[in-house]
């Protein structure tokens, strides 16, 4: 119960503030929002405010914000609707642009405020610069006290998260690494130092599991590094989600590696029991992951719907809003069946213990 509790006030959280991020700006926009919904399916509850109806269904697993002319200003027949002025399809591209933006920046900017208060309980922040590596270790050969690790296998890691995810990312434990080399603390602070290659440096591995075989500098806390450390470490989550959908479309993983509503209140149950901070960072992370997810060129998603706008501002004028209505119809769909196919792949791994 606790579980299911947590799990629906997380999304709950995460959903409606998605929702208000449309919302504020068709307001702010001058756009008529006839219906702010939490959850999908069954209207559980509802009432009328002075011009939008606010309701709650009965499915957690999304909600929606309907604006007037969101699918445009057009019946069956292709006839125009009378109109004031006030449709959200009427509207200049940058409003229209911003208002499906928003509702994805919130969950971001949620993400960031939750990391900015974990980074502040921190003593120290970690950074990509090594401060001692591991003696007798075949890395020892390789990394020094004072390099800045900048690249792991081509990709840019200009934080300590970052670092540490592309390294964790990694499967063989043999790393391409790029680092700045200091030499000592004073190279360090002047920030004097000599681009380095290493090629082919071998880590070891515990069951299949990368130990790093060094440490990492951390500097002392202070409300700009705090900020800092929380902007770096948000943005690299954003960039782990993306690096995780590139690496399942590239079939490095599969259908079964992810996670659907049951699946994610495993994980939040988990965490909670785990402690607060466990809990908020597994929050931060999956916020960060719907927003970024939001904004995937995906029909049904705010980034289809942000993919027919840009196609409408490179040839200045809109597709028919009848033929958009049926593409985002049909990924609905297919969304959908894809939540139900990770749902029971969820309940089969919570059976199995794989969860």
């Amino acid at each position: 119960m606790l579980t299911f509790l947590l799990t629906l006030l997380t999304f709950g959280v995460i959903i409606t503030l998605h929702e208000c991020g449309h919302f504020i700006f068709a307001k702010l926009f001058g756009v008529r929002v006839n219906e702010f919904s939490f959850g999908m399916g069954p209207r559980l509850v509802g009432w009328q405010g002075k011009e939008t109806e606010y309701s709650i269904r009965l499915l957690p697993i999304g909600g929606y914000v309907a604006m007037e002319g969101e699918d445009g200003m057009e019946d069956e027949e292709g006839r125009p609707i009378p109109s004031d002025g006030r449709a959200f399809c009427e509207k200049p591209a940058w409003q229209r642009f911003i208002i499906l933006f928003a509702g994805a920046a919130m969950n971001i900017v949620l993400g960031f405020f939750i990391l900015l208060a974990l980074a502040s309980q921190m003593d120290l922040l970690g950074t990509n610069v090594v401060a001692k590596v591991e003696e007798g270790t075949a890395v020892s050969e390789y990394l020094q006290p004072f390099d800045r690790i900048v690249k792991v296998n081509g990709y840019s890691t200009p934080n300590y998260n970052d670092v540490v995810f592309q390294m964790i990312r990694d499967q063989d434990g043999v790393m391409d690494l790029e680092v700045i080399r200091y030499g000592d603390a004073e190279g360090l602070q002047e920030k004097s130092g000599q681009r380095v290659g290493l090629s082919q440096v071998p880590f070891t591995m515990e069951n299949e599991t990368i130990q790093l075989d060094f440490v990492f500098y951390g500097e002392e806390n202070n409300p700009l590094r705090t900020v800092s450390y929380a902007a770096g470490w948000t943005s690299s989550v954003v960039k782990q989600v993306w690096y995780s959908l590139m690496d399942i479309l590239t079939g490095r993983f599969g259908l079964k590696d992810l996670s659907g509503p049951v699946g994610t209140a495993a994980v939040i149950g988990e965490a909670s029991s785990q402690g607060l901070q466990t809990l908020l960072l597994m929050v931060a992370f999956i916020t960060i992951n719907i927003g970024v997810f939001n904004l995937l060129p995906i029909p049904a998603l705010d980034g289809g719907r942000l993919f027919f706008l840009l196609i409408e501002i490179i040839r200045r004028k809109p597709i028919p809003a009848r033929y958009e209505a049926y593409v985002h119809g049909a990924g609905l769909v297919l969304l959908l069946g894809l939540i139900a196919v990770v749902t029971f792949n969820d309940i089969a791994k919570l059976i199995t213990g794989g969860i």
